[in-house]
């Protein structure tokens, strides 16, 4: 007869809440009733309900239906939960997934985009299971090469109905599911650039998260959002300023789209993801990587590990970050290796299901954050761990945060008779402005810890510390970079340092970004001439990249760098404190030209006299650890202390709420979706306006380039008179660039030859380009048009008239009678004006020029004078008839002399002006 399961009814649920809490608030009863609010009223976070759940299930050796970490908010509902609660599982380990057999699978070491990658798996292996999702132990679905393409395929429909542009934004805001693979190559496939984005969590932080994705939203102009139906009305509220977002759509709706579209063109130097920063030292940035970047990237990680099909991936990691969707995801795509894969909420609330799934799958690489780790230490009881095998675990990341060298020894230890080797244990460091990795150790190493003296290293030298020195920081080896990619130190001068002096730490390689999605103010920053800064500080030792913290995270007090970490942890362990909930900032002080050293403490102690002990034993370890005393200790109330998605404390954020005197003011969730409401329909009117009067300017706009066009087309195809005709289309530009407000500012006009003979040359972005040279060049030109356009009667007759020159579009040379008929014409003293690059798109991007201008140029020898039009893409962008007012600004260079007559010295004269017109037309240059 089985042995009956303890009992837990109201009291004995609400004893365990008690207990906890007063771990947490300790020195005053807990008052905590079956309807109080878990986070709220109580205070416990997401890591205190891991707590708490776990606490129940072994007091009533149960486990707690799946969902209930997410779902329950007030003890009436665990106390519901536990009476749907199953007894707790066996302890045998599960049984092994025997790997398919499958052909031997090879990398697409040739590929040059991510859609590349897929095609190969896709038509080499398309049978081979590449994704195994599961939940609650059990495996719920699989996704295979094959389907993988196919989903996207028809997602990549959806999303190009929906009106997705090449180059366009998709944010994808998805849990884990097989949705999000199909989601992210769909947006690849339609020629989007996918967006990766977290969905909501806690209620209490609701105001700030939407807000946040809002900014998210904002600086990538997405027109789409993709998310499952249960955020879908919540995301709603989500509004921009620009109006960019127009549809909200599951991928359920989006595959729901017949079609079968051929891929979008794509180049290896074209965006593929736009990864925003956690925002742990100020807004979240999109971090601009392409093709060629990732694919560097993946490529030197595998190498660096080892890589092969033969290995197997195990992630929880969410995958709206660099590690869980570059690293453990689109890594294994490229290898061809499995992807198993559970979701955050999976792992959170049970742990044991990472090593459980490990032995399941006979999983060799996995990789997580140093918090991941601990929280198996913590909650894995030995009972669960009986006959798991985890001897083909050869690779475990630790990075994403600081690694703690403690947790390296203990997880170490605790895991080897499981068959865990040191040796797998592996910190490692990267950033998503080089993609995710940039350094690890070798393969089969294990950690390396230094010790460093602490005075010493207040003064930014790592000197090794005596064995004997008890007060001795110590630093885990991160590695060396990977293949190709450089990393170095540097002083605040810009000046390489040698070994063991802490400085920035700057990369280069590869992988590393061009920089911020419109933001070239951060991108200024970023940029060190070849190099990127990374925003962190380090040291090197024999090769060995060793980072002590982030640059804006050190606090500079009487001469001495002071770090805020081991304060804050050492803070988060006093009785009454929340653990994890500690920011230690500097605050600028121009009385000392020095910071003042400020703690933002978490605590729900309310008692007097227990606060100023609080305080009291917060200054002592100041004291203690940092030689300083503090200037302010601040006891907030829970969740005063901002924290990014992964957790992160953000310091600077923290700090400006102090700083602006709102620290610790909170508001109900009703509340925050009230002003949320509030703020969309505020945005949502402003943008309504704007569009309003954006449609009326059009309209007026429209309505005086009629009236003029009309009149002014008669006259120049009736007269056929050129140098009348360029007088006329000049005053009628001219006029409709007054009339309808847009200013057309000229800068240059003394380098353009007042009557000499000369070829003119300008970058073509918009239908607008011709009417704006018009109106900026006083004197008369003869336009050089594509033979296309004799194609329709009402711009034959009107270039006609302006003794417009028609030449093949696709030409090299226009042959040798059109190119000795233009420069006999230049010769005589006609100026030419040609447009080189042919044809404009509505990408930004200066494209390459045709030489048929600079032959001409040579053959004449006559200069050829480079115009830059900057501006008429904003304006009129191809692919739409709707303008938009905004300036425009033409650029007139110096003349440039042709070098001689033959190929030679056209191809230099072309280049000449190229470098001209892409120095000023302030877009990128497409053929880079």
């Amino acid at each position: 007869m089985a042995p009956s399961l303890p009992v837990i009814d109201a009291a004995g649920l609400l004893e365990i809440v008690r207990a906890l809490v007063s771990e947490l608030r300790p020195g005053k009863p807990p008052d905590a009733t079956l309807d109080s609010h878990l986070e709220r009223d109580l205070g416990l976070d997401s890591l205190a309900r891991v707590e708490l759940l776990a606490r129940i299930e072994h007091a009533a050796r149960v486990q707690l239906p799946d969902g209930t970490l997410e779902a329950a908010e007030t003890p009436r509902q665990l106390l519901a939960a536990l009476r749907a609660a199953r007894p707790e599982a066996v302890t045998d380990p599960p049984g092994v997934v025997a790997a398919a057999e499958t052909a031997r699978i090879e990398a697409p070491t040739a590929a040059a985009t991510l859609v590349d990658v897929l095609q190969w798996h896709a038509e080499h292996s398309p049978q081979h299971i590449h994704i195994r999702l599961l939940h609650d132990d059990a495996e719920i679905g699989t996704l295979t090469h094959r389907q993988l393409l196919e989903g996207a395929t028809r997602i990549a429909a959806g999303l190009r109905h929906a009106g997705v542009a090449p180059g366009d934004a998709v944010a994808i805001m998805l849990p884990t599911s097989l949705e999000f693979f199909t989601s992210f190559y769909g947006a690849l496939l339609a020629g989007g650039v996918p967006v990766p984005m977290y969905p909501p969590t806690r209620p209490s932080q609701l105001e700030d998260h939407l807000r946040r994705q809002s900014g998210i939203l904002e600086s990538c102009r997405a027109p789409v959002l993709v998310t499952d139906a249960q955020v879908q009305q919540v995301a709603r509220l989500i509004s921009t300023p620009s109006g960019s977002l127009r549809y909200t759509l599951t991928a359920h709706e989006l595959a729901n789209h017949h079609g079968d579209p051929e891929p979008a063109a794509r180049r290896a130097d074209e965006l593929a993801l736009l990864q925003y920063t956690s925002g742990s030292t100020g807004n979240p940035k999109g971090v601009m990587l392409t093709h060629a970047n990732l694919l560097a990237n993946i490529r030197a990680w595998s190498r660096s590990i080892a890589i092969t099909a033969d290995d197997v991936t195990v992630s929880w990691l969410p995958l709206y970050h660099d590690m869980g969707l570059i690293a453990a995801w689109l890594g294994s795509l490229y290898n061809g290796c499995p992807l198993v894969l559970m979701s955050p909420l999976d792992f959170l609330s049970r742990p044991v299901r990472w090593l459980r799934t490990l032995h399941r799958y006979h999983g060799t690489l996995s990789a997580a954050p140093n918090f991941a780790y601990e929280l198996v230490l913590k909650h894995v009881e030995e009972r669960e761990l009986a006959g798991l095998d985890l001897s083909r675990w050869r690779f475990t990341a630790n990075g994403a945060e600081p690694v703690n060298p403690d947790t390296i020894e203990r997880f170490s230890e605790r895991l080897a008779p499981y068959g865990l080797r040191r040796e797998a244990m592996t910190p490692a460091y990267g950033l998503a402005e080089n993609a995710v990795g940039l350094a690890v150790p070798p393969i089969g190493r294990g950690p390396r810890i230094d010790r460093v003296a602490r005075d010493a290293f207040s003064r930014g030298e790592a000197i090794r510390a005596p064995e004997d020195d008890a007060g001795a920081i110590r630093f885990v080896g991160c590695g060396q970079p990977l293949p190709g990619h450089d990393l170095r130190i540097v002083a605040p001068s810009g000046d390489e340092l040698p070994d063991r002096r802490v400085g920035r730490i700057e990369f280069r390689g590869p992988s590393a970004t061009t920089g911020y999605l419109h933001n070239t103010g951060e991108t200024r920053k970023l940029l060190r001439g070849s190099w990127l800064d990374t925003g962190d500080l380090g040291y090197l030792a024999e090769g060995e990249l060793f980072v002590t913290g982030r640059v804006k995270d050190m606090i500079i007090r009487g001469g001495r760098n002071l770090y805020p970490y081991e304060l804050e942890d050492a803070i988060g362990a006093l009785p009454g404190v929340r653990r994890g909930c500690v920011a230690v900032f500097g605050v600028p002080d121009p009385a000392t030209a020095s910071e003042r050293l400020v703690a933002v403490v978490e605590t729900r102690t309310a008692d007097e006299a227990e606060r100023r002990d609080l305080e009291h034993a917060v200054g002592a370890l100041a004291v203690d650890l940092l030689g300083v005393p503090l200037d302010a200790v601040v006891l907030a109330p829970p969740h005063s202390v901002l924290k990014t998605s992964s957790g992160k404390i953000r310091r600077a954020a923290t700090r400006e709420l102090y700083q602006s005197g709102v620290l610790g003011r909170q508001h109900s969730v009703r509340v925050q979706m009230l002003r949320l409401a509030a703020l969309a329909a505020a945005r949502n009117t402003g943008q309504a306006l704007r569009r309003a009067g954006a449609a009326l300017w059009a309209a007026w706009a429209w309505t005086i380039l009629v009236l003029l066009a009309v009149p002014v087309w008669f006259a120049v195809a009736t007269l056929r008179r050129p140098a009348t005709a360029w007088q006329l289309s000049r005053t009628g530009a001219r006029l409709l660039a007054a009339l309808s407000g847009i200013r057309i500012d000229v800068r240059g006009l003394a380098n353009l030859p007042a009557a000499a003979p000369c070829i003119v040359v300008a970058n073509h972005s918009s239908y607008l380009d011709g009417l704006v040279a018009a109106a900026a060049l006083p004197r008369p030109f003869v336009f050089v048009a594509k033979r296309e356009l004799l194609g329709s009667a009402i711009a034959r007759r009107f270039l006609q008239g302006l003794g417009t020159e028609f030449i093949e579009r696709f030409a090299v040379q226009d042959s040798a009678d059109a190119a000795q008929r233009l420069a006999e014409r230049a010769r005589l003293g006609t100026a030419l004006f040609y447009f080189p690059e042919g044809t404009f798109m509505r990408r930004p991007g200066l494209q390459e020029f045709r030489l048929g201008a600079f032959l001409a140029a040579c053959a004449a020898e006559l200069p050829v004078v480079p115009v830059t039009i900057c501006g008429t893409r904003a304006v009129l962008p191809d692919g739409t008839w709707l303008p938009r007012r905004g300036p425009v600004r033409v650029t007139i260079g110096r003349p440039i002399l042709p070098q001689g007559k033959d190929w030679n010295a056209a191809l230099a004269l072309r280049d000449a002006a190229r470098k001209e017109i892409l120095e000023h037309c302030g877009e990128p240059d497409a053929m880079a």
